[in-house]
């Protein structure tokens, strides 16, 4: 037994131990969906829990959402965290806690939260550097707003779907350089970008303005997530309004959400910051995180990116994002933008891997990739350092692409 202590069979030194806890939703044969804690290889069912414990607000966890729970607040998720932890600590509750853990193998996971509204952001000077260079090859790769604030765009909160759901190959307008005219039909160019997605458990009020310093008062926790792109429907359509119907179409989260005192041991300084934001964006160091992704194509482990060298953090997307006044609701999601580091295989999309599509890689079966075809399968997960020395889990966030049904 490590130093936590758990006395769940399996968890200790494995990356779901007491020192993450992430939260989930999860159906076992006919019942209906509720929340649940993962410890090692188990899901802690808390809602008859919570009963038998006569704990106050023990109904939030009979949801089929974390939405109920997160809107609680920071006080409840640190008292509940610290309940969980106590329980599976101590040998004395063992026979308490002990009747309500069920294996993982016998449970499906669902959507974790009624996601509100969902903004996703391009926070990787590494990636808006490439893309640029790979766009406007003879221009600046940078736009002259890019160091200035953290640039995103609202998406679609109906398509985001929970790991595992089969992705549809898009159809829409693509036009290449050298035909004169668009046509309709499946995207030629489908991607992936690595994201870590931040979940909002507490609101805000119409014309407020989130600082900085108020992030962990409103944020729950992180999940793993891919942003699908249709890169030709997305090159076609952005010019004026940016991202539309190349983004739309699917988004897919891991099904734990890791909260964030669980990532109390990964924070880091940013990597710099020139020139100095204004500021509302000034950030309440450390405000980076040590979060290493994988990016495995058909099990081929082709990315490595490092989520720590990130130039703008979850702090200043979110002071952004309700600068002006834009409200808050409990489900709300938010996302990184690709994550992407300095290194070749360290790019968090095909676009970079592949430098536009001019330079395939190629996966252990012999095959090559420019973009994805029908029947891959994406897999991105990740861990971070923990507070007793070890290395957590973020889940994994996997999704198989199936042809147009057009």
């Amino acid at each position: 037994m490590n130093a936590t202590g758990c006395w769940v069979d399996g968890a200790p030194d494995s990356p779901y131990d007491v020192t993450n806890l992430p939260y989930g939703v999860f159906t076992r044969g006919n019942d209906e969906p509720r929340v649940g804690a993962r410890i090692g290889d188990f899901v802690l069912d808390l809602a008859p829990l919570a009963a038998s414990q006569m704990m106050a607000r023990a109904e939030v966890f009979e949801s089929p959402t974390l939405n109920p729970f997160m809107r609680l607040g920071r006080d409840a998720w640190g008292s509940v965290r610290r309940w969980l932890t106590e329980g599976l600590t101590d040998p004395a509750y063992r026979d308490e806690i002990e009747p309500f853990l069920v294996p993982l193998a016998d449970v499906t996971l669902r959507l974790p939260l009624d996601v509100a509204d969902y903004v996703d952001f391009y926070c990787s000077l590494e990636h808006a550097t490439n893309v640029g260079r790979i766009f406007r090859p003879d221009a600046e790769p940078l736009l002259p707003n890019w160091r200035h604030l953290p640039v995103g765009y609202h998406g679609r909160a109906g398509t985001i779907v929970v790991s595992g759901t089969p992705v549809v190959r898009p159809c829409g307008q693509r036009k290449s350089r050298d035909e004169p005219a668009p046509d309709y039909g499946p995207t030629r160019r489908l991607d992936i970008e690595a994201e870590l997605g931040f979940v909002v458990g507490v609101g805000s009020r119409l014309g407020d303005r989130v600082p900085t310093a108020a992030f962990r008062e409103h944020v729950f926790g992180v999940v793993l997530l891919n942003d699908w792109s249709a890169r030709d429907i997305q090159a076609w359509e952005y010019v004026p309004l940016g991202p539309f119907l190349g983004k739309s179409f699917a988004t897919t989260i891991s099904p734990w959400v890791v909260p964030l005192d669980a990532l109390a041991a990964a924070t880091v300084p940013l990597p710099g910051q020139q020139p100095e934001p204004l500021p509302y964006l000034a950030a309440q160091e450390p405000a980076g995180l040590d979060v290493e992704f994988e990016v495995r194509l058909n099990e081929t482990l082709v990315s490595r990116p490092p989520y720590r060298t990130m130039y703008w953090s979850a702090q200043q997307m979110l002071a952004h994002l309700t600068v002006n006044g834009a409200s808050l609701r409990t489900g709300d999601l938010f996302a990184s933008g690709t994550v992407t580091g300095p290194g070749s295989r360290e790019r968090g999309s095909l676009l970079e891997l592949t430098w536009g599509g001019r330079e395939p890689i190629r996966l252990e079966d012999g095959s090559e990739r420019s973009f994805l075809e029908d029947g891959d399968v994406v897999a991105i997960s990740a861990t971070a350092p923990d507070t007793a020395g070890g290395r957590l889990s973020l889940g994994e966030v996997v999704g198989r692409v199936v042809p147009s049904e057009r």
